[in-house]
């Protein structure tokens, strides 16, 4: 007989935002999954002392056979309830290619592995971001943007980006929107659901390593938020719990911002 358990499957569960999702599920059982082996270990070590049910899984999710064993990890495991994808770099890393393909290109491989174990009640929640929200609808680079395991995909939207690694963020994250409706038929058809959150400026290690970067920019995105402040990881898991729950059961094929009201603001100024 297989395991029915249901599991919470936590990508980037090493990282600020990972591991306050993983928290807000207490009582319920966790798949922790990032690239490095030594940083799961310590983050499933850290939620087991907590008194959390955790398990780990070392995954590079821009590589489809190992994507496949984590999937096939999971499907041993139990039932997977909510895949809850945080994983993922920012501009900083200063290289368009990385970004596209651990932003866009992995969370499609993620999205059509899980596929296979989604089922009624189950649902994809995949971290977009508010800067997805500046790039406007374009038929030119929306096309790659939806389909970015085309080999000509990234070299179409690459034109648009001006050799900006953070703008390549913003277009990459566009596009993990365009594949939450791209899927969501698909998923719906299974009585699951696929929802894309897209956090605001959130006080994380990459949140303050780019305050740091660019002091006077993000004080005044600060300023421009109608709630005058950052978020918090717990802020966006908050959200993110909802979104995974049953009391989110007829939400899919949409986004929520979590940015305390930014967004429109900067819109304004650009």
């Amino acid at each position: 007989m297989t395991n029915q358990e249901q599991l919470i499957v936590i990508t980037g569960g090493a990282g600020g935002i990972g591991m306050a999702c993983a928290k807000v599920f207490k009582g319920q059982s966790l798949i922790i999954t990032d690239y490095s082996q030594e940083m799961v270990d310590h983050s499933v070590a850290t939620l087991i002392e907590a008194g959390y049910k955790a398990k780990g899984f070392a995954c590079d999710i821009t590589d489809e056979a190992d994507v496949a064993a984590l999937r096939d990890f999971v499907a041993e495991q139990g039932v997977m309830k909510s895949l809850v994808h945080t994983a993922g770099v920012s501009g900083t890393v200063q290289d368009l290619n990385k970004v596209y393909t651990i932003d866009l290109v992995g969370t499609e491989l993620l999205i059509e592995a899980f596929y296979e174990l989604a089922g009624p009640g189950s649902s994809a929640v995949l971290f977009a971001s508010m800067m997805a929200h500046v790039v406007p609808a374009n038929e030119q680079y929306d096309v790659a943007l939806a389909n970015p395991q085309k080999p000509d995909s990234f070299a179409s939207v690459s034109r648009f980006v001006g050799g900006s690694s953070d703008t390549m963020y913003n277009f990459a994250k566009r596009g993990v929107l365009l594949l939450s409706q791209k899927h969501a038929d698909q998923w719906g058809a299974k009585g699951a659901r696929i929802v894309t959150i897209s956090p605001g400026v959130i006080d994380t290690p990459m949140g303050l390593k780019a305050a740091e970067e660019h002091p006077e920019r993000m004080e005044k995105i600060k300023q421009a938020t109608p709630l005058k402040r950052n978020g918090s990881p717990e802020e966006v898991a908050d959200v993110v719990y909802f979104l995974a729950s049953d009391a989110a059961r007829f939400i899919t094929a949409t986004d929520i911002l979590v940015d305390g009201g930014v967004i429109h603001n900067i819109k304004k100024m650009g």
